[in-house]
């Protein structure tokens, strides 16, 4: 599904129809980690869940179990041992290419192919180097060339330089378009394409980019073999964006690709195979414990309604962050994700509105004894819940003397109240307006509770000011949210339609427009664009640590992943699971 380019359509998140969230907690906290409570037991007997099974009649989503079972992922063999030695010795020999390269565009290219591979990570300081030079030099070395200006101009805004899209002006006519005759130089339009996907908002020129190169660029495929190197970037690119893909996913297609290439480096190409192959068996070994702890919280079993989507979970983990040193990342943010997934089918799926209040008033409570009045099914998911946040409140209180479980508690109740208030539109047949839905569907989307996770778990020094703004889902938080959410929509809304679930923006746009279903989506996917533009400014003027910023405009591009063919986070289809084969389990040859 691609995504066309319509204008944008502002919206804002200023009237807040969420309950009252209670008390402020301060920013920062301190206590001994000696006194701290990790587990609890569980004392729900199956007798709650006996006669609760024979006095309510409950809703089903026929979801199909995974296809990834427990014996399969744990049969995992890690081939890293045979790859070390070599490994090694490529990376010294790509290093070396470093030095080699005097030229400003051979410098630019390297670094667009080391990221497309997805083994730029292990040359930051070099890479940082060079961008530095280029960014602060004043050489006209790129003047009148379309492909390296517009290819320096993406990196530079990749990297969060300051760069204006005045470096493009040049190629603009006396009417302020782009000239006609740009179009012969097909890498030129292609590298301006990509590049237009980072603009912010009210960037004209970055606009017209777009749709001058959508048109050249579709115009020239229909003319040429799709086989070849060039036709298969353009096909690529106008599918769905670079600056929107995944990039582990990314580095496994365009190695396959650059094969093709024309005088590519056979030394580069060996050393992002074995690389990739080196990562994924890691990501083998982190979804093996992430297994073995989704088993023993018994979750599967206990909540057999719910969706058991453990791979599935572990890709968004994977798609935020990929780097050897996040580990404890991706194993913590698979049980975020796992959990998620199963108090939203708790809501939309199994619990009456009764329960779900209950539910709710415990999760804001936070207090095992508020467990009491719960059936059976809700304990168990509570005290799983409760069990985690403890478990990573405690870890972090040890690593770095802060005490986040007011964070994390908070977050967790924000998703809750959002359920409940979709969860009493559809029990009560109303359809909310496009502003009502959308200042609930962002929190309701999960990602608040995945991001401020995310902010404890990866490797960097908490800052109160940081707190603070969490506290307040800052707009960083905020624009990632919408992506998801609006990509979520997109693809989940045949899905959820067919089986009467509660109101998408897209049925919701068209009750209160009248718009056909054609109509709301190209209007969904317009504000995609529209958000898009307001995370890549965030991204620029945000204060948050550049992991931190990197890991929410990722589960954007998670997102786009996920939804781009239908809801692939619950449909097990067949392009789906050659997606996760390869992104998780098949090694490159």
């Amino acid at each position: 599904m691609a995504f066309p380019i319509l204008g944008t359509l502002p919206f804002s998140y200023t009237k807040n129809i969420l309950p009252p969230l209670g008390k402020k907690y301060s920013s920062l906290a301190t206590c001994n980690p000696n006194t701290f409570s990790i587990k609890t037991q569980c004392n729900a007997s199956s007798k709650d869940a006996k006669d609760d099974s024979q006095t309510i009649t409950r809703r089903s989503a026929n979801s199909q179990p995974s296809i990834w079972t427990y014996d399969y992922i744990q049969s995992l063999t890690n081939l890293e041992v045979k790859h070390t030695k070599e490994f090694l010795m490529l990376k010294e020999k790509v290093r070396m290419m470093f030095n080699k390269m005097e030229n400003e565009i051979d410098q630019l290219e390297f670094i667009d192919v080391l990221q497309r591979l997805g083994v730029a990570y292990q040359f930051n300081n070099e890479i940082g180097k060079i961008l530095d030079n280029i960014y602060n030099s004043q050489t006209s070395m790129l003047k009148n060339n379309l492909y390296a200006t517009s290819l320096k101009f993406r990196l530079l805004r990749q990297h969060g330089y300051n760069i204006s899209t005045d470096i493009l002006c040049c190629f603009l006519d006396k009417h302020d378009s782009f000239k006609e005759y740009h179009s012969f130089d097909v890498e030129g339009v292609l590298s301006l394409y990509e590049s237009s996907f980072h603009s912010f908002e009210d960037e004209t020129i970055l606009d017209e980019a777009r749709d001058f190169t959508s048109k050249c660029l579709k115009e020239y495929n229909m003319n040429q073999n799709s086989g070849t190197y060039t036709s298969l970037l353009i096909n690529h690119a106008l599918e769905l964006p670079l600056h929107w893909r995944v990039p582990r996913w990314e580095a496994h297609w365009f190695i396959n690709v650059y094969e093709r290439k024309q005088n590519m480096s056979p030394i580069l190409l060996e050393f992002a195979k074995i690389d990739f192959n080196i990562v994924q068996s890691n990501f083998q070994e982190e979804l093996k414990y992430a297994s073995r702890w989704w088993k023993i919280t018994e979750l599967d079993e206990k909540l057999s309604f719910a969706r058991n989507r453990l791979v599935e979970n572990f890709v968004w983990s994977v798609g935020t962050s990929y780097e050897p040193d996040l580990e404890y990342y991706r194993k913590e943010m698979t049980k975020v994700n796992a959990l998620i997934t199963s108090i939203d089918d708790v809501y939309d799926v199994y619990g009456t509105l009764e329960e779900l209040q209950l539910f709710t008033k415990a999760i804001d409570r936070w207090d095992l004894s508020a467990m009491e009045f719960l059936p059976y099914y809700m304990k168990i998911c509570f005290h799983a819940l409760y069990n985690f946040v403890n478990e990573v409140a405690f870890e972090t209180l040890k690593k770095s003397g802060h005490y986040i479980t007011p964070y994390l508690k908070k977050t967790w109740a924000d998703l809750c109240k959002a359920y409940l208030i979709e969860a009493k539109w559809y029990h009560s047949g109303y359809t909310p307006t496009v502003e009502e839905y959308i200042e609930n569907a962002w929190t309701s989307i999960g990602d608040p509770v995945i991001l401020t996770h995310a902010y404890f778990l990866i490797p960097h020094s908490l800052k109160v000011e940081d707190l603070v703004r969490l506290e307040e889902n800052p707009d960083i938080i905020k624009h990632s949210s919408m992506i998801l959410r609006l990509a979520n929509d997109l693809g989940t809304y045949k899905r959820e339609n067919d089986t009467g679930d509660s109101s998408k923006l897209i049925g919701c746009y068209m009750n209160e427009t009248g718009a056909s279903e054609v109509e709301a989506h190209e209007y969904v996917k317009s504000m995609i664009h529209a958000e898009w533009k307001k995370m890549n400014k965030e991204a620029h003027s945000s204060s948050f640590s550049h992991s931190f910023i990197d890991i929410a405009i990722n589960y954007g591009r998670v997102a786009m992943f996920m939804y781009q063919h239908g809801d692939g986070h619950t449909i097990q289809d067949t392009e789906m699971q050659n997606r996760i084969m390869s992104f998780i389990f098949r090694p490159i040859p």
